[in-house]
Formats: C-alpha cells, sequence, structure tokens
C-alpha cells in the first residue's frame, strides 16, 4: 500500500491527484500547518529529514520531492498510462516540463509571494520578479495554445506536475494576460480524478 504524507494547503495535494488518475490505492497520513506560520509540523522529519511535503512510501522505498515521486509512481505503477513512449521525442519534452516546474518556474512565484510581505522594503526588487514571471507565464501560455495539455491531446503527469505552477499563480492574480494557461487550470480541475482527490486530502485553497 502506498502511503502520502500529506501537508495540507501544499504541492502534495497534486500526488493524491495522480493516484487518483492511476487508479491505485493510498492512504494518507495526514499533517496540520502551524496557524501563525504556515510552517510545516516538525513531526514531518520523522520521514523526510527536511520537514517536508510530499512524501510517499511505497513498501521500503521512500521518495521525496514531486517530481520524483511523479515519475516513480507512473514509472512504477502506471503501466504506460500518463506519460509519452520513452522512445520517442515526445517523452523528452515531457521529462523537460517535470523539471521545468520546480526548476525555473516556481522561483519567481515563489519569491513574489516572500517579497510582498516585506512591504516597501521588497519594492525594488518586484520589477525583476514581475518579469521572470511574466517569462515563464508567457512560455506556458504560448505551449498552451498549441493542445489542451502539455505533450497532446492528453493528461500526463507534466500536467500534474506542473498544476501547482498555473494554480499558485492564479491565486496571485496573474493570469488574466494568460487565458490557455487560465483554461488548462480549469479543464484539469474539474477531472473527476481531481476532484476525488479533493475530498481524500481536505483543505487546499488553491483549488478556488
Amino acid at each position: 500500500m502506498i502511503i502520502v504524507h500529506h501537508l495540507n494547503n501544499s504541492r502534495s495535494q497534486r500526488i493524491l491527484w495522480l493516484l487518483e488518475e492511476l487508479g491505485l490505492p493510498y492512504e494518507i497520513k495526514r499533517y496540520q500547518r502551524d496557524p501563525k506560520t504556515n510552517l510545516a509540523p516538525p513531526e514531518l522529519k520523522a520521514i523526510n529529514a527536511l520537514g517536508k511535503s510530499p512524501v510517499i512510501e511505497d513498501g521500503a522505498q521512500v521518495v521525496i520531492e514531486s517530481g520524483a515521486i511523479i515519475d516513480y509512481l507512473i514509472r512504477r505503477h502506471g503501466n504506460g498510462r500518463l506519460q509519452p513512449d520513452p522512445a520517442t521525442a515526445t517523452y523528452d519534452e515531457y521529462v523537460q516540463w517535470l523539471h521545468f516546474a520546480e526548476g525555473s518556474a516556481m522561483l519567481p512565484l515563489m519569491l513574489n509571494l516572500y517579497v510582498g510581505r516585506l512591504g516597501d522594503a521588497g519594492a525594488p526588487l518586484h520589477p525583476r520578479i514581475e518579469s521572470e514571471v511574466a517569462n515563464y507565464l508567457g512560455y506556458l501560455n504560448n505551449a498552451l495554445g498549441r493542445t489542451p495539455y502539455l505533450v497532446g491531446e492528453e493528461l500526463t503527469g507534466a500536467d500534474i506536475q506542473m498544476s501547482f505552477i498555473g494554480e499558485i499563480a492564479r491565486a496571485q492574480g496573474k493570469l488574466q494576460a494568460y487565458p490557455n494557461v487560465a483554461a488548462w487550470v480549469q479543464r484539469f480541475q474539474e477531472r473527476p480524478a481531481y476532484q476525488k482527490a479533493l475530498e481524500q486530502g481536505g483543505e487546499y485553497a488553491f483549488a478556488k
């Protein structure tokens, strides 16, 4: 049985979604953010020394990092679902999106969140942050202008990994200029497996 160490309002929601798309049985071990600091509880360090979520246990195997978890679950349990044929160029594009989510796109969105808390002290940084946000969201918007999902007509693990980018960008009010991204977020959030994952995972502000 796969165990998901799930933190409310976090990236681990997309792992629940993936498991629902694959139809795999799983259990949830729940953790709640501190209501004052919004930080994960120290109990998470018992399974991940970094104290971060998501984490999965699959028998004796423990896997951290969203992209690695998505790759692991699809490769070990997907039976060819939710990824292109590894022998094709489309698969290479798929892998690029898996890395792009946290390697590139997430950084300016997180900086926008944290620097915004600095008030006037953070003002000098905003033009560069906004430029990078526009760069990455524009890139994503162009890709989604060609196909409904990132690497074609059907959902893959790339969309699941990238979903948090679209959701947090929407939460920050960034999607008015990126209609393809906005439509993609609405499209994947309407999927039955996504909705089932919300029922299982509980509080998740980015679904609104």
